[in-house]
């Protein structure tokens, strides 16, 4: 992708025009990370760029912005440009065809309006972008209370910034965000899902994030509910962390990368769905609060938390796949120690559900969360989980088929077959079915 991206800057500047890297992937750059996509701006006009480049989509054209799609990659190429008016607090009103000086000082903050031109290795930074790095300081261009009424979601990116590159505010920029955080209801839902997926998904201490949008008030307008757990109490012979809040945030940020276990489980990154999950299991705690013979007690929460945590992540426009994903993890964090104690073809059950392995990951970030910290329980159901798992692999192949199943019931395709089939396997692992005739036999008994 980056020598493709080096590829469409030649071809720009072979026709005349000026071509750099923006944004982002300068930023990273700097900061030795490897860019995940790579945006050139440039002067030429977005009908130059469409007559220069063999495949091209005019996804923002009269923003400027032209997708270009070489080699298999795909980049965003702006031209060069600067704004005026945003009376929706997210799109200029209108725009004018610029100078890469006045491109860069349109931009929001300083560390991601610096060009880079590749082919000649030099960086253009009208903004003092460069110096803030070093500073380690986010800092707004221009007046930042301007910067934030022009996009309000600059607050939101003002904080992921901050935390996600452990980074400081510039004063001004601090009091600007404080200032205008009321500005946040206005920001439509989805865009605000999308930065806090940012967040969230960061590989190291995402916590810090939403610590910073619980200071600046800005959760309380998000997801009011995560602040109802600041000062939640816990019992204390079992947490001496803190209160439900802590622990939450300790939970999240105890969150398996793949460099930090040699044999994780799930077998990659976190997913979206496991990292909300284990944001949001004690979500249901507020409400079912309680003290009972002297000691605290959050009877039910599993399933008050999982029903919350779906009307969070529908008001938040969240697909319905990750929806049901996130309640159903959270619905059965605290089933996970029963397990010892069910028999092996119920057990057996949970061990083959789809979302098992991240159901006991939420159990060991659940277990991180608690000081004092003891893993024992989760180490010898993951040993046991691996075991089943193993042996599952080498059991014999599927002595009927579904289509077989339908034909002897003259039943239609749909979840019966599925729990039948189930039910056959459970039947095999047992010895109780061991041949394809044992299994038709034993499916001929089912007709009503």
């Amino acid at each position: 992708m980056k020598a493709t991206s080096i590829e469409i800057i030649e071809i720009l500047k072979k026709a005349g025009h000026e071509a750099y890297w923006a944004g982002g992937c300068v930023r990273d750059m700097l900061l030795g990370v490897e860019p995940k996509d790579f945006d050139i701006v440039t002067s030429a006009k977005p009908d130059e760029i469409e007559d220069l480049l063999e495949h091209t989509i005019p996804i923002g054209k009269k923003f400027g912005v032209i997708l270009a799609i070489q080699n298999g990659h795909h980049f965003e190429i702006a031209t060069f440009r600067s704004d005026s008016g945003y009376s929706d607090g997210r799109r200029p009103d209108a725009i004018e065809f610029t100078n890469a000086e006045e491109d860069a000082k349109r931009r929001d903050f300083t560390i991601n309006a610096m060009f880079y031109d590749p082919t000649e290795d030099k960086i253009y930074d009208f903004v003092g972008g460069q110096k803030d790095m070093e500073d380690g300081l986010i800092r707004f261009i221009g007046d930042p209370e301007e910067r934030i009424k022009e996009d309000h979601l600059r607050i939101l990116r003002a904080v992921r910034f901050k935390n996600c590159l452990g980074m400081q505010y510039h004063p001004e920029t601090y009091q600007a965000i404080k200032k205008h955080v009321g500005l946040l209801d206005d920001i439509s839902k989805e865009r605000v899902r999308d930065e806090l997926n940012k967040m969230i998904m960061t590989k190291d201490h995402p916590g810090r994030a939403f610590e910073e949008l619980f200071e600046i008030e800005a959760l309380e307008r998000i997801i009011p509910e995560l602040c109802k757990l600041k000062g939640l109490a816990q019992p204390k012979m079992y947490h001496n962390e803190g209160d439900v809040w802590d622990h939450s945030i300790m939970t999240l940020n105890s969150l398996t990368n793949e460099e930090d276990d040699p044999n994780p489980l799930p077998a990659s990154p976190p997913s979206l769905a496991l990292k909300w999950a284990s944001f949001l299991h004690d979500i249901g705690k507020f409400d079912t609060f309680a003290i009972d013979n002297e000691r605290i007690r959050y009877d039910g929460h599993p399933e008050v938390g999982a029903d919350i945590a779906r009307k969070i992540l529908k008001r938040l426009c969240f697909d319905k796949k990750t929806i049901d994903r996130v309640g159903w993890l959270i619905e059965h964090h605290m089933m996970v120690v029963p397990l010892f104690e069910m028999p092996d073809k119920r057990r057996r059950h949970w061990f083959l559900e789809p979302g098992f392995e991240e159901l006991l990951e939420v159990y060991r970030a659940d277990a991180m969360g608690i000081i004092p910290l003891d893993l024992s329980m989760y180490e010898k159901l993951r040993m046991m989980y691996r075991h089943e798992i193993a042996k599952l692999k080498l059991m014999p192949k599927k002595l009927i088929s579904g289509k077989e199943i339908i034909k002897i019931l003259g039943i239609k395709e749909g979840k019966e077959v599925g729990e039948i089939l189930k039910d056959i396997r459970d039947k095999q692992l047992d010895h109780e079915i061991k041949t394809p005739k044992e299994a038709m036999e034993y499916v001929k008994t089912l007709k009503a």
